[in-house]
């Protein structure tokens, strides 16, 4: 993607809309619900890493959201480099340190519902639990690449989807998250009736496109164009750690 397409798209991020946005701004107000419905993984296994029972975490996770959205800190933001991720893990700090000086104020059942609670119960799996060998904070930043790594394949499935090349795209990608015993692409061509060759540069189309977006998605995490390839470089580092 060029500098200039880039620049384009990052002007009209869901971080930025957020932002700029001035007093109860509606569109600010669906931004960051959004932000909050995908980022809650990083938070949620950050806060379990602190030794907090589930139902206690849930609830620590969305009485986090719910004080995001009634607060906006720039100071901070500017602080932490205009970066959702610095941004969000040290407000978490800040809310947990008070959140043990005071009982919680937003009690299960009351308050704003940010995330649904059956996503906790579908997708809560072992790196969410205390037992963990990893730091709280390693927690965080592994949970919040995977889950910038899940928004690039939803949003890449819904454009084959969209081209009636669903099936194409489910054989493909498991070449391109490298999922043990991956099919070959001569069992792709054979699958699908196509020659090696055709696999090969529809596959090399997707890995073109899934850089793209991930390029797309870090870019609504930042204030600024020029964190972008920080970011990235961040991300695979937390995943190769």
């Amino acid at each position: 993607m060029s500098t200039q397409n880039c620049g384009v798209a990052f002007t009209t991020t869901q971080w930025s809309m957020v932002l700029e946005a001035q007093g109860e701004s509606p569109a600010a107000q669906e931004a960051l619900e959004k932000l909050c419905g995908i980022y809650w993984r990083p938070i949620y296994g950050f806060v379990r890493r602190q030794g907090v029972r589930p139902e206690e975490a849930k609830d620590l996770t969305q009485g986090f959201f719910a004080l995001l959205l009634e607060r906006r800190d720039l100071d901070t933001v500017r602080k932490e480099k205009g970066r959702l991720r610095s941004y969000l893990l040290t407000s978490l700090k800040h809310f947990l340190a008070n959140e043990r000086s005071r009982a919680m104020t937003i009690k299960r059942g009351e308050g704003q519902r940010l995330i649904p609670l059956e996503a906790f119960r579908e997708r809560e799996r072992a790196g969410f639990e205390p037992t963990d060998p990893a730091s709280a904070d390693h927690i965080y930043e592994r949970r919040w690449a995977l889950t910038v790594l899940d928004q690039v394949l939803v949003r890449l499935g819904d454009e084959y989807r969209a081209a009636g090349k669903m099936p194409l795209f489910d054989q493909l990608q498991k070449s391109l998250t490298n999922e043990p015993d991956h099919p070959s692409q001569a069992d792709t061509a054979h699958e699908f009736g196509m020659t090696e060759n055709a696999v090969k540069q529809a596959f090399h189309r997707l890995r073109q496109r899934y850089r793209q977006l991930l390029r797309e998605e870090i870019a609504h995490t930042v204030m600024v164009p020029g964190d972008i390839e920080d970011e990235l470089r961040h991300l695979i580092a937390v995943l190769r750690a």
